[in-house]
């Protein structure tokens, strides 16, 4: 099953900051995530504390992405980056 990604203003402009080998990487994450099958690899989370309703995949050791289920196939990618983003208002 194919999953629709919505992108979240403050996503986009995350990305935008990245170094472009890591907006490599991010991309390549994005694409396995799409396929529910490869979840488990990219060690999608729950997230807890005010981020209790969101979830969370890695891109790195120290990068993440936070995203929140919209439906059953359709999810939105809200914050990009290092652990710095769970500091930061959405």
């Amino acid at each position: 099953m194919s999953i629709a990604i919505i992108y979240a203003p403050v996503f986009v402009r995350q990305f935008r900051k990245l170094e472009k080998n890591l907006q490599d990487e991010v991309v390549k994450k994005i694409e396995l995530f799409k396929d529910m099958n490869n979840h488990e690899a990219l060690n999608v989370y729950k997230l807890n504390g005010r981020f209790k309703k969101s979830y969370g995949f890695w891109i790195d050791h120290k990068n993440r992405i936070v995203f929140d289920w919209i439906s059953g196939n359709e999810a939105a990618l809200l914050m990009v980056g290092d652990h710095d983003i769970y500091k930061k208002r959405r």
